[in-house]
């Protein structure tokens, strides 16, 4: 962090404790000065007088602290490959990979996020204990231990870490494990406003936390559960403060305008731009259904020209299969609400290989766009497409994926049909969500793959390679369709609504539909 940034809180400088610890972001600064939850938790113990904290990237040059004058290193862990760069910044500090190897001259580390907290298994080798769930409060718990047990050994003061809820050790003998739920009792948002982070001069405020539509493959909704709002008048108070210090605000949420006053917080941007603020506005994705003439009328005024939509599927049946009640004439609705608002394009997010999916939804997808494009004339719209991966704790945590060259055809038909239509699309790779796959649903017996992967450079052909020479049967965690009574690796992990519920949604939402 450079003085150059605008702190949006009462920053200790010279602080002369003898706690040092490091908050670790697996990516370069700029990403990590644009993370909402990084920034946060930073902030959190850059306020403590009796903790030096410094944020470390992997594009970090030289540290304040040395490894071995640090009591702690907590990483966050965001995306299932995010382990290569967290072992090459361990290696870049001469800091052994695995827990065992690391003696009492080395920091605990910890990590924490939505990989780790849905299944931290693959990973148990690698850190001291995880944060299970939401970490804004547990963490400063855990410098409290750390700080003021550091003349214990390690093993002593993991073992009061491990006798705090929500926190895994992998050493010990292994306890349920309750997912941490916060109570959202004040507004989480953008600490720092940084030139150089990723989206420039940028105040992100998190408006709404959890979804409460539960599609079937979502782990950000069920992860996330319960929905929690923060309150309207604390929303204002931070936009306000966002906005005397930069002019471009980000409303953050996985059912943001499900929010029960979004159109009055839209209301209130409105105006101040037509009183001559000049506000750049953007927002996380919205739900189709939940589009307005004034939500609309509000993003046009400050800027945004394209918005994005998920309608996950394009058939009315497979949306109905993953629980996402969505019919085709609110899309049409919702694209005629924004041409008639002033909005240029709407980018939709779907998937591909689905369960139950047939080539008649493929076909139904291809077929809406086409009804879209003739019907809005120069209206863009375009597709971002993934295949579909199986995530523990959600409905389809029991369901494979299609074979990699199945989903690799049904890929090649849309960009070829779409391309037909004039209409662009992106697909991610179906070999890559294939490991994705593996490591989302893997378990402790990946280690030494996971070392070996990336020993060969983290490409695809390390992961295959790996995986051959450590026998790794992966196409069990990727393409296995489980049953009900298999134990699974993250099964010790108490997530509400919990596993008899997501057993009879799963059977509500695929066998039904059979």
């Amino acid at each position: 962090m450079k003085t150059a940034d605008i702190y949006l809180y009462n920053r200790i400088l010279n602080k002369h404790e003898g706690f040092n610890m490091w908050m670790a972001f697996p990516g370069p600064e700029s990403f990590a000065l644009s993370s909402l939850g990084f920034l946060w938790m930073f902030k959190n113990i850059d306020e403590r007088e009796d903790v030096n904290i410094e944020a470390v990237y992997s594009d970090t040059a030289v540290t304040r602290f040395n490894p071995t004058e640090l009591g702690l290193i907590g990483y966050s862990f965001s995306l299932d490959t995010d382990f290569l760069t967290i072992f090459s910044m361990l290696e870049k500090y001469n800091i052994p990979l695995k827990t065992v190897e690391r003696g009492e001259e080395f920091p605990l580390i910890f990590a924490g996020g939505p990989v780790v907290s849905a299944n931290p298994e693959p990973y148990a080798d690698f850190f001291d204990f995880f944060i299970i769930g939401d970490g804004e409060d547990i963490n400063s718990q855990i410098v409290d231990i750390c700080k003021n047990n550091s003349d214990k050994s390690k093993i002593e003061r993991l073992k009061l870490i491990n006798e705090l809820d929500g926190v895994y050790v992998p050493s010990f003998e292994r306890k349920v494990v309750k997912k941490l739920t916060k109570r959202l009792e004040e507004c989480i948002y953008t600490p720092i406003i940084s030139e150089r982070a990723f989206f420039k001069n940028t105040f992100i405020l998190e408006v709404a936390r959890g979804c409460a539509n539960r599609c079937g493959f979502c782990l950000a909704s069920y992860l996330n559960l319960p929905l929690r709002f923060m309150p309207y008048e604390d929303v204002i108070t931070a936009i306000e403060l966002g906005l005397l210090n930069t002019n471009k605000i980000a409303l953050l949420g996985a059912q943001l305008s499900a929010h029960p006053q979004f159109d009055k917080i839209c209301e209130h941007i409105y105006q101040k731009v037509e009183n001559g603020a000049e506000i750049e506005m953007s927002v996380s994705s919205l739900r189709v259904d939940a589009i307005t003439p004034d939500i609309l009328k509000t993003l046009v005024a400050t800027g945004q020209k394209h918005i994005t939509l998920a309608i996950e599927a394009g058939s009315e049946r497979l949306r109905k299969v993953i629980n996402k009640n969505l019919e085709e004439n609110q899309i049409m609705n919702a694209v005629e609400v924004a041409v008639n608002a002033g909005l240029k394009g709407f980018k939709f997010y779907g998937m591909i290989g689905l369960p139950t999916e047939t080539q008649a939804d493929i076909d139904e997808m291809l077929a809406l766009a086409k009804r879209i494009k003739d019907k809005f004339k120069g209206f863009n719209i375009s597709f971002g497409i993934s295949t579909f991966v199986p995530k523990p704790n959600t409905p389809f945590q029991w369901c494979g994926r299609e074979e990699t060259k199945l989903l690799e055809e049904k890929s090649a038909y849309l960009k070829k049909e779409m391309h037909k239509l004039g209409i662009e699309v992106s697909v991610s790779s179906a070999k890559w969500d294939y490991w994705q796959a593996v490591l989302s649903r893997g378990d402790k017996s990946l280690g030494d793959f996971l070392v070996e992967v990336y020993k060969k450079g983290g490409k695809l052909g390390a992961f295959k390679s790996s995986a051959k020479k450590f026998n790794i049967d992966t196409d069990y965690f990727a393409l296995e369709n489980y049953s009900y009574d298999a134990q699974l690796p993250w099964d010790f992990i108490d997530i509400r609504p919990g596993k008899e519920f997501l057993i009879k949604e799963n059977e509500r939402l695929i066998k039904d539909s059979v």
